[in-house]
């Protein structure tokens, strides 16, 4: 199981590059190195089951989370190429894809996201992420986050599958907003009803959640 992950989040401007290195290093390349040292015995016995710990926002970008996003596609793709292979040897991928987790790790990212400096991008973005995003964040962690044993409890669920599923969503409230890509190609449809939901819709999404 991988399950090591750090978070960022923020205006793009204001995040280092080492940062963003970091978070790659952790996120993405901690999978890569893991699977490297398991994949072959799993191949020579002909048997065995990663779990990978993704995240919805490795299926639906987010605004504010560019690069934690980033990192979550890349497990996303790094595992869709590698599991028709993976299959040919009898081994098994699976990703589970939370929503919102309420632990420590998630509060201390916005307690620390609500005390940065933000003079390094221009005010409208800096009251934009402080005064809506951080705002709605709280409202959707209050309403749809799970509790770490409720994911435990999906992992397990995924570990024990006789047939292993590839991908395991743990959170039915986002499956609308994971069907809006893949009805739309050309993605005009989810830009747009995103769009709307930040910035002319906000009061009633934040009705909505409580």
């Amino acid at each position: 199981v991988s399950n090591a992950g750090v978070g960022m989040v923020g205006p793009l401007e204001c995040q280092s590059l080492a940062a963003m290195q970091s978070l790659m290093d952790t996120n993405f390349f901690g999978l890569v190195r893991l699977v490297k040292e398991v994949l072959p015995d799993m191949k020579r016995r002909r048997g065995g089951h990663i779990v990978v710990i993704s995240s919805i926002m490795g299926l639906q970008g987010i605004v504010f989370n560019d690069i934690y996003a980033a990192s979550k596609f890349a497990v996303e793709g790094f595992c869709e190429s590698l599991v028709v292979q993976a299959l040919r040897f009898n081994v098994a991928i699976s990703l589970v894809e939370p929503g919102p987790v309420v632990t420590e790790f998630e509060t201390k990212l916005y307690q620390e996201a609500e005390r940065a400096d933000y003079s390094r991008t221009d005010p409208e973005t800096a009251e934009i992420f402080t005064n809506l995003y951080l705002r709605n964040s709280k409202d959707v962690f209050a309403s749809l986050g799970q509790t770490p044993e409720d994911i435990a409890e999906h992992t397990l669920r995924v570990i024990e599958a006789a047939r292993p599923p590839f991908r395991h969503r743990t959170n039915a409230a986002y499956t609308p907003m994971a069907a809006l890509k893949l009805a739309d190609p050309s993605g005009a449809l989810m830009t747009d009803a995103f769009y709307k939901l930040v910035f002319r819709y906000d009061a009633v999404l934040r009705l909505s959640l409580r």
